[in-house]
């Protein structure tokens, strides 16, 4: 079984995001985790869209990368978005990627625009990172 890291900021929206899609819809191929520089907690927000597609990340945590450093990936997917951004480094073993996607916890506007933009993170994720993990780890 291929095992993935995924790595953001904070491990709150992203990359927990990024794990438990990847963890659904590849999950007899590959091990997905996630982690972050600076975690915090697990977005609501995160946990609200994820619900919708069947996905219940309730009791997931934020973790910091250094949990992982000793531990071996395939690949190493890097997900923060602008430039203002920095890209956790990652030292330990697997090929590594860059993937990015907005922040969607940076999002603006009502409610209902900042639910929004999470949605899209996760339909963009389903729609373009699926397929990207698929090819580099060359999955069918």
């Amino acid at each position: 079984m291929k095992r993935i890291l995924f790595l953001c900021t904070e491990n709150s929206c992203r990359s927990q995001m990024a794990e438990a899609i990847t963890n659904k819809i590849l999950g007899s191929k590959v091990q997905a985790f996630s982690a972050g520089t600076k975690p915090s907690r697990v977005n609501p927000l995160a946990i609200k869209v994820l619900k919708e597609m069947g996905i219940d990340i309730g009791s997931a945590r934020s973790k910091h990368v250094d949990e992982f450093k000793d531990k071996p990936f395939d690949l190493v997917v890097t997900l923060c978005g602008g430039a203002k951004e920095s890209c956790p480094f990652w030292e330990g073993q697997g090929k590594r990627v860059h993937f990015g996607f907005p922040d969607p916890s940076k999002a603006n506007g009502t409610e209902e625009e900042v639910l929004r933009a999470f949605k899209d993170v996760r339909d963009r994720m389903v729609e373009e990172l699926i397929p990207l993990l698929k090819r580099e780890l060359d999955l069918k």
